[in-house]
Order: structure tokens, then C-alpha cells, then sequence
């Protein structure tokens, strides 16, 4: 569940080009990795439509087979979704390396019924299927959240191939037609309390990071791309945690940043060398961290509230409590969404609620904050930017478009007849809503 901002310019460049320099065009241009170009939430060239309906600039929509809440990808005039589609027969359980903690009283799923995980290929100016390819076809060994799925990572890609994270299903490197060209398993997650699986990979250059934060032994790992070879592998003395690893350059090196419940930890890229680590979190870690002019941001917010504004320049060591830590906040934060940064201002929201703050992302002065979003409900998917505006998206089809800038203003509220866990998707004047039942492809007429 997922799901993250820049600023234009040189201010991407001090957050980390997140992609081959070659190919910086392409990159840009597509939706080609969880929360878009540089990872943060923001579409460079997006703009838009502010208002629809099920009557009202719908381009085209189609049904999406079984449940999956992964965000979709964009590569040229391909839409690329993951999905778990449930079979009629029956599985047992059978756990990979450890035994999942079952929760009692809380609201989660499980099941006996052996599950396809399915990767799709859509036409993005059409909606026609081009092509669908199962990866695996087996009985989820551990239950999820009741808001989540077995296939809540979203996949990456270089153009060339297509990653496809399915957690404790493994990663499978499939071409653009959907040959699997190879695949790698992990073994069997155990998250806290059955909540479920959602992290997904990251991809930079030649390399793809996982992190396997759980209740069992945790690490993270590098990847070769071409081959799914191990690059390094370093454990982890953590628990539970969902974040997407974020990675920056810093001083022209590049890091992988992790956010999770016990430490946020900065690993150098190419060898797996621990830079620098920072505690401050709360349990259940799931907003991804960003970065943008030399400013990381990170935060959690479930059973308590934290926000870190961290000089990536000045961290060495353990930060905790350094002077690294430019400003730091600990009301209103957010538990599933990531939080936006659009022209020096930080949106976020509390806990998984329709009420938003805005601040001053360099100096942590509050412009507004407890500005509530009426009938939006539970907010599960992250916050996304374009233009001048920030869009927000309620899991029952509710969205919010706010005016960017230091005073609150609603420009529309919207709705749609479906659910929606997944974060939107932005290529120039088209936006993409995958929702539980339906993909809708919204366009102004």
C-alpha cells in the first residue's frame, strides 16, 4: 500500500537522479517506478484534469481481474499492473522459512484458496489488454490487512525489462512482451500481526534493492538487474516495516534510505557500507522518506507522530539527536500515505485521515495544519502533485484536488463508483486510478 517530491531543475540533481543518465529523458517522461520519475510523488510535465465523475472526463475504464492495490507503472503506451487473481482450488499451508504471528481481533484476511499472481500489460490510450502473464500460482502462506492484497508491491522498469516484486511470491524480471527472463525467491514474510505485505523494490542504474524488514530475520539486498544475482546483502536488526527504500545522491555518491521502526539507516549503493543511521520512528513504518535540496524528509505516524527534516551533507554516524536534523515535528502524521513536497511547501496527513497540514519544508513552519477534508474517509494511497495542485485520494472513491500554496483553498471534490488503496498514476493530461474493481484512465474532454 502503498505507493512519494521534487523540486525542478537543479534542486532533482541534489535529490537523486534515480535513473540512468543516458536514458534521463525517457525517465522523466514515464511513470516508470512507484511514486513516478524521481520517486517522490511529483509529475514533472503533469497536468491533469481537476474535476470528474463517472459521467465527466472518463477516457475509457476497464475491469481489472482479481485484487491487487500495487500502483501501476507507465512505459510509452504500456500500463503495467500486478494482480492476485483467486482460483477454485484449494492449497495448504505450507511456510517457506517461518510461520506468520497471527493477530487476534484484528482486522485481517486469510485464505485456502490457491491465488495467480498475474502481471498485466495495458494500452494506455485505449484500455485493451495486450498481454497477461502468470508468475506464480500458489496459496498465500500468511493473511493481510482487510484494506490490503497479496499484490500490493508495484513494480519498476528500465524500458527494457519489467521487475515484478510480488514479496513472498519472489521478484521476476520479465521483458516488454511478458517473457520471464529470470526470477528470485526470498523465502515467506511473517509481518507484524498479519497486516500484510507492501515495500516495494527500487531500481537505480544497474541495481535493484528489496527490503525484507519482518518478524523473522530481516535484511536488505542489491540485485543485478540483468541477472538477479546478489550484489550485497546486508542484515538487519529490525522488525516490521513497509517503507519503499529511497535513493539520493550525496556528494555525487549514491545511498539507499530506509525507513523503519527501530532506525532510519543510509547505506552506501554500491558496497552496502552503513553511512549513517537515525532513530525517531514510530512502529508500523510505512511513508516512504524523499529527498529535495539537500533536505531528506522522513516520518511515521502510528501509535505516535514523528517527522525528521535530516541534511544528508552533515549525516555521519548515528544522528540521532545531531545537528544533521534541520527541524523536527510530532503531531499529525501520517501512518500509510506518503507525504508531498511542491515548491518549498510539505503536505501531509494524519494518521490515515482527510486532514491536512502544510508546511514550510526548509524551516518547519507550519502554514496551515487540521485543515479537514469532509466525507473523504480512510486515506491509504499517497499524495500526489502536478502543476499547482495536490491530489488526494479517499479509499471510497472520494478525491480531494487542494490549490498548492501556503493558504488552504479546495479546488474539487470528486468521486468515483469504485475503492481505491493505490496511488494515482500521471502521464502529461492523463491520470490513472487503479481502484479495486476498475482501472480508469481520466482525461479532460
Amino acid at each position: 500500500m502503498k505507493r512519494t517530491v521534487v523540486l525542478l531543475g537543479f534542486v532533482f540533481v541534489l535529490s537523486g537522479l534515480l535513473v540512468a543518465a543516458e536514458n534521463a529523458s525517457d525517465f522523466e517522461k514515464y511513470w516508470h517506478q512507484w511514486r513516478g520519475p524521481y520517486m517522490t510523488g511529483v509529475s514533472p510535465d503533469g497536468d491533469p484534469a481537476i474535476e470528474w465523475s463517472e459521467t465527466k472526463n472518463i477516457k475509457w475504464k476497464i475491469d481489472i481481474p482479481g485484487k491487487g492495490h500495487a500502483t501501476p507503472i507507465i512505459w510509452e503506451d504500456q500500463i503495467f499492473i500486478l494482480t492476485a487473481v483467486e482460483t477454485d482450488k484449494e492449497g495448504k499451508a505450507e511456510a517457506k522459512d517461518s510461520e506468520p504471528q497471527h493477530g487476534r481481533g484484528m482486522p485481517t484476511t486469510r485464505t485456502t484458496k490457491i491465488h495467480k499472481f498475474v502481471v498485466l500489460a495495458v494500452n494506455r490510450n485505449d484500455g485493451k489488454i495486450l498481454w497477461q502473464k502468470t508468475v506464480k500460482e500458489e496459496m498465500p502462506q500468511e493473511g493481510t490487512h482487510e484494506f490490503g492484497s497479496w499484490a500490493s508491491h508495484s513494480p519498476v522498469t528500465d524500458g527494457e525489462h519489467i521487475y515484478a516484486y510480488f514479496g513472498s511470491r519472489g521478484l521476476y524480471c520479465l521483458d516488454m512482451k511478458g517473457n520471464i527472463k529470470w526470477e528470485r525467491d526470498f523465502g515467506q514474510l511473517s509481518k507484524r500481526m498479519n497486516f500484510g505485505e507492501g515495500s516495494s523494490p527500487a531500481l537505480y542504474k544497474d541495481k535493484i534493492i528489496v527490503t525484507w524488514d519482518h518478524e523473522g530475520p530481516s535484511f536488505i539486498i542489491a540485485l543485478d538487474k540483468k541477472t538477479g544475482e546478489d550484489i550485497w546483502r546486508i542484515d538487519r536488526d529490525e522488525a516490521t516495516s513497509w517503507a519503499t527504500p529511497y535513493v539520493v545522491e550525496v556528494e555525487g555518491k549514491p545511498q539507499v534510505i530506509t525507513s523503519a521502526t527501530k532506525l532510519i539507516r543510509s547505506y552506501d549503493l554500491n558496497t552496502g557500507e552503513l553511512i549513517w543511521e537515525c532513530g525517531g520512528m514510530t512502529q508500523n513504518a510505512i511513508p516512504m522518506p524523499f529527498a529535495a535540496d539537500g533536505i531528506l524528509y522522513v516520518m511515521s505516524g502510528f501509535r505516535g507522530n514523528a517527522l525528521l527534516a535530516i541534511r544528508l551533507a552533515d549525516a555521519k554516524g548515528n544522528i540521532t539527536d545531531s545537528d544533521a536534523i534541520v527541524w523536527k515535528h510530532d503531531k499529525d502524521t501520517p501512518y500509510a500515505p506518503s507525504a508531498l513536497l511542491l515548491k518549498n511547501h510539505l503536505y501531509f496527513l494524519r494518521g490515515n485521515n482527510g486532514i491536512l497540514s502544510c508546511f514550510d519544508a526548509k524551516t518547519g513552519k507550519p502554514h496551515y495544519s487540521s485543515q479537514r477534508l469532509e466525507g473523504i474517509g480512510n486515506i491509504f494511497a499517497s499524495l500526489f502533485g502536478a502543476k499547482d495542485r495536490i491530489y488526494i485520494t479517499g479509499q471510497k472513491g472520494t478525491f480531494y484536488v487542494v490549490k498548492q500554496g501556503p493558504e488552504f483553498a479546495i479546488l474539487a471534490k470528486n468521486t468515483l463508483d469504485d475503492n481505491f488503496n493505490a496511488s494515482p498514476v500521471v502521464i502529461g493530461k492523463q491520470l490513472f486510478l487503479r481502484g479495486y474493481k476498475y482501472l480508469y484512465c481520466i482525461e479532460e474532454e
